[in-house]
Order: C-alpha cells, then structure tokens, then sequence
C-alpha cells in the first residue's frame, strides 16, 4: 500500500477512537466484540424483560396512559442513556396505541368529529415538544413530571364535581356539540408534554377530556388512545430522522406493546368504569411517588 495511503487510513483510524470512548458510555452496551454464550443468553433475557415490559405498559396506555413509566425506567435498567432510553421508548410503545385504537374503532368512529377537530393541536403541540427534546436536556423538564401527574390524578379523581363547575361556566361539550377552544389548548399542552416525555400523558389528556368535555370513560379512553397515537407518531418520525434510536429492543418491545394494547381494551371492558377510574388514579400516585422518591 502506498505509503500516503496508509498515512490518511492511520489518521482516519485515530479520528474514530474518540466516538467508542464516547458512545459506550452513553449507552451502557458491552460492544460487538462480547459474543461470549454468557453475553448472548444476558442479552436474550434482556429482550424478554423489555418484552414483557412493553406488554404492560401497551395494555396500560390502551386503559389509562402512563405505560412509559414502565417502559422508560426498563431501559435505562438495561443500560441505556436517558436520552436514547427516551427516543426509544417512544418508537417501542406508538404501536400499542395502535392496537388499543383497533379495539376502540366503534367508539372513534361515535366520536369522529371531536377527534378529528383536535387532531391539529395534537400534532402541533407534540412537534414543539420533540423539538424541545432534541433542543434541551431531557433532566431538565424531568424534574417536573410527578408534579404534573399529581395533578393530573387529583383532576381525574374530581373529575365529576369539575365537571360540573365546567358546565355551569358553559365550558361543557356534550358528545355532539362542537370542541371547545379550551380544549384544543389544552390538548396542545398535553402533546407538547408528550412529545418531550411522555409519562403519564394519558392521564393528563383523560383528566382534560372528562373536565371539558364530559363522555363516558370508555369513549374517553378512545379517544386519548387516539390523539396519542398521532402525538407519539409525530415524535416518533422526529426521533427517527433527528435522533438515535436503539431499533434492536424497539423493534421487539414494539411487537409487545401492540399486543398489550389490545389486551388492554379488551379487559378494561369488563371493568366498572367507577372502579377503572379508581385504579387509574392509584396507579398514577404510584408512579408520582416512585418518580419523585427517585429524583
């Protein structure tokens, strides 16, 4: 080989040293060169815990929202930054939504006039909030989120009796009246959020749906499923063409997720919608607390 040649390909190699020292710390891997039966039977397992948790949380977010607390902290179990953890996740769970919105089409379909009028706030607001994601440190806004859920879960657990209040301010929207203003602000808000993170957005968006516009639990539970379908799409296409995903584990927890989602429906039909309320709101104090405790 001449000798220039071999000159520039030193370089070249010398040049990429600094991108391994800088990468395997982000992400918690072993490397490619770990093929031992040892790390390959680790990495198996790993699937399947990751596998198992974006069952959960499919089935969570098709009931109740909030299927990436499991999911978010089951990555960064396994290894990976928060920033990848988070990107990832958010390509993992999006067809969960899918699946839970399949067994919700009927009540979609009731409610298509509502859904279709706040799909511009949803997906506005979740492009500003994967923008401030790939902008800012996710840490940053972290911080806040089991403030936000305790909120949500105190609007959730009231929901009736604000609803109410809403109603005599004339800010009620029955099934077949046009959208409230209010509501496509705070859909927007809600999709800002989740398109930066995402945790317990379906609470969120389930509490602001039953205060501003009152319907039955399920139709409701359409309906989130639906807006967080698109929210979680349009991050997803930002992450996918701005950002890194780990598409391995996406990919696998993805396949899960959808399944979870509709499981998830199908025995939130068989629940009473005063006690499905009720295990929402627990679960979302749970996962406050938890987030909280660990921040």
């Amino acid at each position: 080989m001449p000798e220039g040649h071999q000159h520039r390909r030193d370089r070249l190699h010398e040049s990429r040293l600094p991108e391994v020292d800088v990468e395997e710390p982000q992400t918690g891997r072993s490397g490619p060169h770990d093929l031992s039966p040892r790390s390959r039977g680790d990495k198996v397992l790993e699937l399947a815990l990751l596998s198992l948790a974006a069952f959960v949380a499919g089935g969570l977010n098709a009931v109740a929202g909030g299927g990436t607390l499991i999911t978010f902290p089951a990555l960064i179990a396994a290894g990976y930054a928060p920033k990848i953890a988070n990107v990832t996740n958010t390509v993992a769970i999006w067809p969960g939504t899918v699946g839970g919105s399949l067994a919700y089409r009927t009540e979609i379909l009731e409610r298509r006039h509502r859904a279709i009028s706040l799909l511009p706030a949803s997906v506005l607001g979740a492009a500003a909030g994967a923008a401030l994601l790939l902008l800012t440190p996710p840490g940053q806004f972290a911080k806040v989120v089991p403030w936000l859920i305790y909120f949500a879960c105190v609007l959730l657990a009231f929901q009736g009796r604000l609803g109410r209040i809403a109603a005599s301010r004339g800010m009620h929207a029955s099934a077949d009246e046009a959208v409230p203003p209010v509501l496509h602000i705070s859909i927007f808000f809600v999709a800002v959020y989740g398109g930066y993170f995402g945790a317990g957005i379906g609470i969120l968006m389930l509490a602001f749906l039953g205060i501003v516009a009152p319907d039955t639990l399920h139709h409701s539970n359409a309906l989130k499923g639906l807006l967080a379908l698109v929210i979680n799409l349009v991050a997803l296409l930002a992450f996918a063409v701005f950002s890194t995903v780990a598409w391995g584990p996406a990919l696998v927890m993805a396949v899960a997720s959808t399944a979870g989602g509709y499981v998830g429906v199908r025995v939130a039909r068989r629940i009473n919608p005063t006690l499905l309320r009720v295990l929402i709101v627990g679960y979302g104090l749970t996962v406050a607390t938890v987030l909280l405790v660990r921040s």
